[in-house]
């Protein structure tokens, strides 16, 4: 071919690749992937695709590829098949705004067939926090079928059933789940990281990408980082959602009684 041992006509041309890679050496986009890399560049009017990224980041030092490493066989549960089936719910405490700002504690849903998710920051992991954060997801979406959670002590009760409520036959609940049984939603209690492992790999998708978006848009307070989760990042995460197995949505719509307040 004629230009065998010439540049590609597509070469971009080398100040881009320059100014790109001058952009990507500053602290806020320290550890940067080459996905994420490349939706910033183009964010800048630099129109670099994840594999151009990706090598121009290797050949810099910026980026290193993960090695495989073997693990053991596991069989991955099957997702459920509606929107609203089963929702996971869980908290990360993490220094989310890194040395910006307060310590937050992110409390997180997921459903499990779309992979939809919501929640919201709050300064302490309590019973009133997560009430509020499972309200947000109520007043959105309705009540789900099922709510699946670790057992810490807001949602499993520590102590036996009192004796009056021995008398009525009602099993120990926490005030969540008081909530939960007048709200009609069952409760699935997970007996090991492993069992939640679908809102594990949430946190560790967020740790890394919404930790560096956040530093980005500088971020620095409580009340900043929930603007910016629900202005910015829920509607950009809609990319990594799922098309369900049922069309149908099995959430079911609250009722006069249902006072969330």
């Amino acid at each position: 071919h004629g230009l065998r041992g010439q540049p590609s006509n597509r070469k971009i041309p080398g100040p881009i690749q320059q100014r790109a890679l001058r952009r990507l050496r500053q602290p806020e986009y320290a550890g940067f992937g080459p996905t994420l890399a490349a939706v910033h560049l183009q964010r800048a009017g630099m129109r670099v695709s994840r594999e151009t990224a990706r090598k121009w980041m290797a050949a810099a030092g910026l980026w290193r590829s993960r090695r495989q490493r073997l693990r053991a066989v596991h069989v991955w549960r099957p997702r459920r098949e509606a929107f609203g089936e089963l929702v996971m719910m869980d908290s990360s405490e993490h220094a989310w705004l890194e040395d910006r700002g307060p310590k937050m504690v992110l409390i997180a849903l997921i459903d499990d067939a779309t992979s939809r998710i919501g929640g919201r920051f709050a300064k302490h992991d309590t019973t009133e926090e997560n009430l509020r954060t499972l309200e947000g997801w109520l007043r959105r979406w309705g009540r789900p079928v099922a709510l699946y959670t670790d057992q810490d002590s807001i949602f499993q009760p520590a102590g036996p059933v009192p004796v009056d409520g021995q008398l009525r036959g009602e099993p120990a609940r926490t005030q969540f789940g008081r909530a939960l049984a007048e709200l009609g939603i069952g409760w699935i209690a997970a007996h090991s990281p492993q069992a939640k492992g679908r809102i594990e790999r949430l946190f560790g998708t967020l740790q890394d990408r919404l930790v560096k978006e956040m530093r980005v848009a500088e971020v620095g307070t409580l009340e900043q980082a929930n603007r910016f989760w629900e202005l910015t990042f829920l509607p950009q995460w809609q990319q990594f959602t799922v098309q369900p197995r049922q069309r149908r949505d099995a959430h079911r719509p609250l009722g006069r009684a249902h006072r969330l307040e």
